[in-house]
């Protein structure tokens, strides 16, 4: 039986580790953060991979591509389901980034990016699986309120930096643990993760 982490095809690994040497160049020679590569770390990545083959049958969402790294890690889990990850990014010279390391990592089959405001895109979707959300910080309360009505049971949202920018993210914190309709914890992975469980409804 083939496992999540079982012979990953060269083309990831070997585009996963020059973006990770590049994102470590970014973070010791001063570039800008518009311009860093800003992707989580490997551990990160597995573990969204695991969440995210775990969740159940429905569709794979990202928000916040960037150059493309975390949706690496969540394309195995889509060719595990055997469905597609669908992930937004904003900026043109992310996306642009994106198109590339799909490209070389030869996943363009498992994702499919789309270049412009998911805000835009989330009303046409009725049901959400698995979402991973590491766009910028100021906007996740928005996201929030738009993707937890439509995880269906057993979904997840996973949100990044819940560590590194605690103080900045504890009003969605809060707002998470106070929300009934999901379980909600932050689990010490690289930055740190806020993962919210949709609950089954009452009745």
């Amino acid at each position: 039986m083939k496992t999540l982490f079982s012979d990953i095809p060269k083309p990831i690994l070997d585009r996963m580790q020059a973006m990770e040497e590049q994102d470590a160049r970014d973070r010791s020679d001063g570039t800008s953060d518009l311009k860093r590569l800003r992707q989580i770390p490997p551990e990160t990545g597995m573990f969204l991979a695991l969440l995210a083959s775990s969740s159940p049958p429905g569709p794979l969402l990202e928000i916040g591509t960037s150059a493309g790294y975390s949706a690496l890690w969540l394309s195995l889990a889509s060719k595990l389901r055997g469905s597609r990850l669908v992930t937004y990014e904003l900026l043109p010279e992310k996306a642009e980034m994106a198109r590339e390391t799909f490209k070389k990592a030869a996943v363009e089959d498992a994702i499919e990016l789309v270049h412009g405001d998911a805000r835009g895109h989330l009303s046409e979707l009725e049901e959400i699986a698995f979402c991973f959300l590491d766009a910028e910080k100021e906007m996740y309360v928005e996201f929030y309120e738009l993707l937890v009505p439509k995880l269906i049971p057993g979904g997840l949202l996973v949100a990044d930096n819940f560590t590194s920018h605690a103080e900045t993210l504890a009003p969605l914190l809060k707002q998470a643990r106070k929300d009934k309709t999901v379980d909600a914890v932050v689990l010490p992975v690289g930055k740190g993760l806020l993962v919210c469980r949709k609950l089954e409804p009452d009745g």
